[in-house]
């Protein structure tokens, strides 16, 4: 129980970092590999039409959707508030690496959402807004398209010492 709740923590805050919206359980799996302590879990996204398209920044936390409750309830049981803080830096730190040693795909990547129209004026307005508000951090304020969130998300990520928007607190 432990470890599929410690595994939804770092989900939620994958698909926060690269704004991917809608994960309610059945848009997601479970990997479980077997292991001689027992099982390890990742939850994988299978559902990607709602990344980086919608205003609500509640949209991209799993944490958030009532079809989650039951691994949130688990979460809640058996974690403490610094675990759960532990496991967001882990797997930031994951992120960073994985952002750091891909170079030539994550540019190209962000090259292209950045121009790319991938949501409405409005819904963008509103997703910086809340983002902005969220982390305390005004660059948001600059973005004019949601590839320009994206990136701006990760960059805060990238920062060694950011530690804004633990699970708990909001």
């Amino acid at each position: 129980q432990i470890r599929i709740a410690k595994e939804f923590i770092k989900f939620n805050e994958r698909c926060f970092v690269r704004l991917l919206g809608d994960m309610r359980s059945y848009n997601y799996v479970v990997d479980i590999t077997p292991d001689i302590e027992g099982s390890q879990f990742r939850m994988r996204a299978i559902d990607f039409d709602q990344q980086s398209f919608e205003g609500r920044k509640s949209f991209y936390l799993p944490q958030y959707f009532k079809e989650n409750n039951p691994i949130i309830f688990l979460g809640m049981k058996h974690m403490r508030q610094e675990t759960v803080k532990q496991y967001q830096l882990e797997e930031r730190s994951l992120i960073a690496a994985r952002v750091k040693t891909s170079g030539v795909q994550f540019t190209g990547l962000m090259e292209v959402m950045v121009q790319d129209e991938l949501s409405t004026e409005e819904k963008i307005g509103q997703l910086k807004e809340e983002l902005a508000y969220h982390h305390k951090n005004s660059l948001f304020h600059k973005c004019k398209t949601m590839g320009e969130i994206v990136l701006t998300n990760i960059q805060l990520l990238l920062q060694k010492d950011f530690k804004q928007s633990i699970l708990y607190e909001e």
